[in-house]
């Protein structure tokens, strides 16, 4: 069988089961080649549409999460290309933001949130670092996000009784603050004040003893404010409404908004990486996974291929954790996220 060039292998290069990569070659197929197909190691691909140079198609179920091989053919020729896929850490699960990893041990924790006001028996799951799901708290009702401050403690909103919560390190759940009306995302900065995103049109900074004040004011979203600071100690955020073309939003210290860019359908949770890149579940010129937005906001490319994708977070290898509604994939892509100090 004759050998072909890619001119571009697949785009994008890593995805989870059911996301969408385009797959084309370049060189002398014949006119009347087959319509391109692919292998994912040895699992078929679902094809969404194709011809003798291009093909759409779906990522199936892999059998791990390392870089695999991924066979092209349409009949004359064949070629390998290299796809990182996503492995899966857990599923049965809700998470509604990004999930989070623990600066002290490198465990991620996500959680099952449930329609609201739904109260199920485990609300949040500890994955450790040997990948071993364990059932962490039930305590919280509604549980949305979650984030460690820089001395290693963990908060976690609920969007039900506007609340953050702490969990200390024997499991205890305390009220750290109240009042924060449908809280939802959460972050610190550099200076280690916490800010959390009220979905229906607030932002609040809350102090160490736990007291919360408005800070600044958004558009309400129709699910979730997603908060992130960036290197430049500005805070970021999403919030998904009814139209397709929403903003990240960029507030600077003195919680003056402007637009860092426009565009992305349904953007949800978000984080930055070291070089300053800014990563959010959303769709992107109609395709949906993991989009990375230069950091002067000039760029946007899909690196990640996914449906259904609500947040994502950094680990400490290098490794990127990507949350479904129901399930949480690791992919080994070699980035690291933004530390601060």
């Amino acid at each position: 069988m004759a050998k072909i060039k890619l001119s571009q292998q697949i785009d994008p290069a890593a995805g989870i089961p059911g996301g969408e990569v385009v797959i084309e070659v370049g060189g002398t197929t014949g006119a009347g080649a087959r319509p391109l197909q692919a292998v994912f190691g040895n699992k078929p691909a679902h094809i969404v549409a194709a011809t003798g140079r291009r093909s759409l198609v779906l990522v199936p179920e892999l059998d791990s999460g390392a870089e695999i091989e991924v066979s092209i053919e349409n009949g004359t020729s064949a070629e390998a290309a290299r796809f990182i896929g996503g492995r899966k850490l857990a599923g049965d699960i809700h998470p509604v933001a990004n999930p989070a990893f623990d600066p002290s041990d490198g465990s991620l924790f996500v959680t099952k949130s449930g329609s609201r006001g739904e109260h199920v028996p485990v609300s949040i799951y500890r994955i450790a670092s040997d990948e071993q799901v364990e059932e962490f708290s039930g305590d919280i009702t509604n549980p949305t996000g979650i984030a460690f401050d820089r001395t290693g403690r963990m908060f976690v909103t609920s969007r039900l009784d506007g609340a953050v919560y702490r969990i200390t390190p024997l499991k205890e759940v305390v009220v750290f603050a109240g009042e924060l009306g449908i809280a939802t995302g959460i972050a610190f900065n550099r200076g280690g004040d916490m800010f959390v995103g009220d979905r229906s049109g607030k932002i609040y900074q809350v102090s160490e003893i736990g007291e919360g004040k408005p800070w600044a004011e958004h558009e309400p979203s129709v699910s979730a404010y997603h908060l992130a600071f960036g290197p430049d100690n500005a805070l970021y955020l999403t919030g998904p409404t009814v139209s397709s073309f929403d903003s990240v939003t960029r507030f600077d210290e003195d919680g003056r908004a402007s637009v860092f860019f426009r565009g992305l359908g349904r953007p949800q949770g978000l984080a930055f990486d070291r070089d300053g890149n800014l990563y959010v579940a959303a769709s992107w010129r109609g395709r949906r996974g993991i989009i990375r937005i230069s950091p002067d906001g000039g760029e946007a490319k899909l690196v990640v291929a996914g449906m259904n994708l609500v947040g994502l977070a950094f680990g400490p290898h290098g490794e990127m954790a990507v949350a479904t509604n129901e399930a949480v994939y690791s992919l080994q892509l070699g980035i690291y996220g933004t530390l601060l100090e």
